[in-house]
């Protein structure tokens, strides 16, 4: 157990892509991220939705960052369709260069590429490592994408609880419906160096889920999924295969789904907690929780937000302890 750890609640979700009519659970967390895509075609009024949406959340902290729809966001990317489209556009928001700039009022806080520290209500220390980048082989064509020839490092340290990031890395909640993964390699191997309590994304909308992870002792040399990750010690929390009935079900499973997703219906989010007493606890160095929570596709009541408990440090160390 962590010395002098407080449990820390967050309210997670993701490709949002400003959908009207989302409702938000009355849920009350410490912490809320929104891992980019706050919009469709990254237009002033879908950021509005988006920003009226997460203050429906019961949070004193939201963080968000951008997704590869928020071109605007990416002076490089909105530059080169400016110039495609010349007035496509009349005015974009200027933040992109100011990490930590507050977007509202109401403590909203959208977070620039790097580390963040952040002393909680609760007296909990967050440390964030954030990133929106993502790979794309057209990565002149979106915002904050990436490709071979542009590749990007993500230097993560060792002492971040959270990694947040838009796209998954590789080999982890990364399956498109077309079964091909879409995740970074640099991302995953950065990650698994690393090992933080929780990695937080979204981008690959049928990647919905979270899954815990628990690493081998050392990392190899060149960290993969296949290599770093203990597969008996880790456990599929949920994904849509667990929720959504397949073809080859009983119809006993399929009623199991059913009543499942119906449970989640009503609930509104995916709980789940890995504090120190819980079944699988995360270990500091040891385990990692991955949260892919693209809510893309929630109308239809398939995926939701996720609400994780872990423990966080004190952000003031007690004398004497």
């Amino acid at each position: 157990m962590q010395k002098n750890a407080i449990k820390t609640s967050f309210f997670i979700l993701s490709d949002s892509h400003a959908e009207k009519g989302l409702a938000i659970p009355n849920v009350p967390v410490d912490v809320a991220i929104h891992c980019g895509d706050l919009t469709e075609e990254s237009k002033i009024h879908e950021f509005q939705t988006s920003l009226d949406l997460l203050r429906h959340i019961d949070a004193p902290l939201k963080l968000i960052i951008a997704g590869n729809h928020d071109f605007t966001l990416d002076k490089t990317a909105f530059e080169k369709k400016v110039a495609e489209f010349q007035q496509l556009y009349l005015a974009r928001i200027q933040i992109s260069t100011k990490p930590n700039m507050k977007m509202s009022s109401e403590d909203v806080v959208f977070l620039g590429k790097g580390i963040h520290s952040f002393a909680l209500r609760n007296g909990a220390k967050l440390t964030v490592y954030a990133s929106p980048f993502t790979p794309s082989l057209e990565a002149d064509d979106w915002g904050f994408s990436t490709n071979e020839e542009r590749n990007h490092e993500f230097n993560i340290p060792s002492d971040v609880d959270i990694v947040l990031t838009h796209g998954p890395p590789n080999g982890i909640l990364d399956r498109a419906a077309s079964k091909q993964r879409l995740g970074c390699e640099h991302l995953f191997a950065a990650v698994a160096r690393a090992r933080p309590k929780m990695h937080c994304f979204g981008y690959v909308h049928n990647g919905w889920g979270a899954k815990f992870v628990a690493w081998r002792e050392v990392p190899s040399k060149k960290p993969s999924h296949f290599s770093d990750i203990n597969n008996e010690g880790s456990v599929l929390v949920e994904n849509l295969g667990s929720i959504l009935p397949w073809k080859w079900d009983t119809e006993d499973v399929v009623r199991e789904k059913e009543s499942r997703l119906e449970d989640l219906r009503r609930r509104g989010y995916r709980r789940t907690s890995h504090c120190a007493g819980d079944e699988q606890p995360i270990e500091v160095g040891k385990s990692t929780l991955f949260v892919n929570a693209a809510i893309q596709g929630a109308k239809d009541g398939t995926q939701f937000p996720w609400v994780v408990d872990i423990d966080l440090p004190a952000a003031v160390a007690l004398e004497g302890c």
